[in-house]
């Protein structure tokens, strides 16, 4: 399997890289959270620039990322716009949607970007291309906030986004039952064994997903989302307490 770097955090072995999302609706709020977690003890910040009051604002928009970048320092920045249809909290055409995420790789101060894979063929194949020209890789995502999808089409899901040019393939889907989750783990496990060629990082929401969140590593899923205060999905794991259990999980593997 071929590892995915993100300015210098490397996805791909060992223990999951954890995440964490920044939430806040305004500039001030959004630099503010940098500044609270930039000296803690996890791998990536995610903007979900979806809950910004200006986010369709490109001039601010980049601005904001710049000045986040600044704030941030060591700490990479995956940048973020998650669509209604995807669960997020904009409603955006694919147009302006592409356009906003080359713009943000084409700065250089947002690490990886995070494409929807099933926001239209043509349109995903001229994201990729841009954000990659840009230098930076793409984390393709597929979302299912209202049930899990049988695991021949998560996989289905995770192969598209490897085979349109994704450097981290990634699905979030939400439980209705406890097999659910075991349907997500067994997907992940049958994805990374047999047909992964770039990091998976897959969960499953939810309380009833935790478990999904912090067993990645024996399952094949390369990254798990934490929280400091504000969570961006449902089952996040404070990250003081995420650390201590990937460790734990990790030694005794």
């Amino acid at each position: 399997m071929k590892e995915a770097v993100i300015r210098n955090v490397v996805v791909g072995g060992g223990m999951p890289k954890v995440l964490v999302p920044i939430v806040g609706r305004t500039r001030e709020e959004i630099l503010a959270k940098g500044e609270e977690i930039k000296d803690l003890s996890f791998d990536v910040v995610e903007w979900r620039a979806d809950f910004y009051e200006d986010v369709l604002d490109k001039i601010r928009l980049l601005k904001t990322l710049k000045d986040l970048n600044r704030v941030l320092g060591d700490k990479p920045v995956m940048f973020t716009i998650r669509t209604a249809k995807e669960g997020g909290n904009v409603d955006v055409s694919p147009e302006t949607y592409a356009d906003l995420c080359i713009a943000a790789a084409e700065t250089g101060f947002a690490d990886v970007i995070d494409v929807e894979i099933f926001t239209g063929d043509p349109v995903v194949e001229r994201m990729i291309a841009g954000i990659h020209a840009a230098g930076k890789p793409v984390i393709a995502s597929s979302h299912e906030f209202r049930s899990t999808p049988a695991k021949e089409e998560m996989i289905r899901r995770l192969r598209k986004m490897q085979d349109m040019g994704a450097d981290i393939l990634k699905i979030a889907v939400m439980p209705e039952t406890k097999a659910d989750v075991l349907t997500l783990l067994s997907a992940t496990e049958e994805m990374a064994r047999c047909h992964a060629e770039r990091p998976l990082v897959t969960m499953s929401m939810s309380p009833a997903g935790v478990i999904s969140r912090i067993c990645g590593e024996a399952f094949g899923s390369a990254m798990t989302f934490g929280a400091v205060g504000e969570t961006s999905a449902p089952g996040q794991i404070p990250v003081d307490r995420l650390n201590t259990v990937l460790k734990i999980m990790h030694d005794a593997g």
